[in-house]
């Protein structure tokens, strides 16, 4: 009789639960551009610190390097690789048989940040030039429904969003590139944010701004205005790799690490948002590894494997099942529909477009006894 009942217990650590109510009320999405799987998952690379790429070689070394890949990446990304692994989920590490992909052909920023928030790749998105995108994105969509109406907010570092998610069309407050929030009722700080960044260098381009900047106005309308949707977009690591500076490439995304986990630290101070809130990590492409020089690009004619990708994702519906180490490729495109399940929506596209599965593992039934 005891072993019978023993197996019976053994047997329902493996049966899942009944569906739960989801916790999340709130989502919280954050991309780096351009950031490689390979940094993200084995940090700073020998090669390119050793290269003519990177300045300062020394110092570099001595900030982010590392003899194992698990110390290394901690360097890089101290948040992510404590506390994101060990209360989340991350995929796209290739070696460990996780595989995450752009599903569009292009492997660009407009194409890749398209198929994320519509939920398919266009074959009409093929560049990065200033057309309105004729999608409709998720987060129109969510801003749409009844309770999230206007509490949904954007904040880009480059100016190209405004197209992206379509402006004129979605109503979206996106707030990119060098534009003031100039809203009724902002409070000083904001007002200050607006001074400072008119008299902000523009080294990034005419019409790019610093991540840094971003960063802030972002921290402080969520701090002001409580939207139930924020999404950040961080530009630097991008262009520094562009530039072929494999040294502030480094830097930009150990600081954007830290823009993160200052953001998850007020999220978790704030009853608003505490254990009521989805975190969502990732990039919108690739880079090329195929050599030294081609780390610098992107695009599958001039840079292969560009189109390998990753994502994190942390918060109260989502198994703490850290790094994700085999199991079914998952596509950008997936992504879409995951958030607004999480969300409790169901996200569709325009006719004629499907729109990527939800991942299960991330939005799924919990399974009893699903420890790390």
């Amino acid at each position: 009789m005891k072993n019978l009942i023993l197996l019976l217990l053994a047997a329902g650590l493996c049966t899942p639960l009944a569906a739960q109510p989801l916790k999340t009320k709130n989502v919280i999405i954050v991309t780096l551009d351009g950031l490689r799987w390979q940094e993200f998952y084995r940090g700073a690379d020998s090669a390119l610190i050793n290269s003519k790429f990177t300045d300062d070689k020394p110092a570099v070394q001595k900030q982010f390097w590392a003899a194992s890949v698990t110390d290394r990446r901690k360097l890089l990304f101290p948040f992510i690789w404590s506390t994101v692994v060990q209360d989340g989920q991350l995929y796209g590490n290739r070696d460990v048989g996780s595989r995450d992909e752009v599903a569009n052909r292009y492997s660009l920023s407009y194409p890749g940040y398209n198929e994320l928030f519509t939920g398919f790749p266009d074959p009409r998105i093929n560049s990065n030039n200033a057309v309105c995108n004729p999608n409709i994105n998720l987060l129109e969509y969510i801003n749409q429904q009844k309770g999230f109406e206007n509490k949904v907010a954007v904040f880009a570092s480059w100016e190209r969003f405004t197209q992206i998610l379509n402006v004129k069309r979605s109503g979206l407050l996106v707030n990119a590139g060098f534009m003031d929030l100039n809203l009724p009722g902002m409070n000083d700080r904001i007002k200050y944010l607006d001074e400072m960044q008119r008299k902000a260098p523009h080294y990034l381009g005419d019409s790019t701004r610093i991540d840094f900047l971003t960063f802030e106005f972002a921290k402080e309308y969520l701090k002001q205005c409580q939207p139930r949707v924020l999404y950040l977009a961080f530009d630097e690591t991008d262009e520094m790799a562009h530039a072929g500076y494999y040294k502030f490439y480094l830097d930009r995304a150990h600081q954007e690490d830290a823009y993160i986990q200052e953001l998850w630290e007020y999220l978790q101070s704030n009853p608003v948002y505490k254990d009521k809130t989805t975190l969502i990590i990732t990039c919108d492409h690739g880079r090329g590894d195929a050599n030294l020089a081609n780390w610098r690009d992107h695009g599958p004619f001039i840079a292969p494997h560009s189109e390998q990708t990753w994502f994190a994702i942390l918060g109260p519906d989502t198994p703490s099942l850290g790094e994700m180490k085999s199991g079914a490729i998952t596509y950008h495109k997936q992504l879409a529909q995951t958030i607004a399940k999480l969300l409790g929506l169901d996200f569709k596209a325009a006719a004629g477009h499907e729109v990527g599965d939800a991942i299960s593992g991330v939005t799924g039934m919990q399974w009893l006894g699903a420890a790390r």
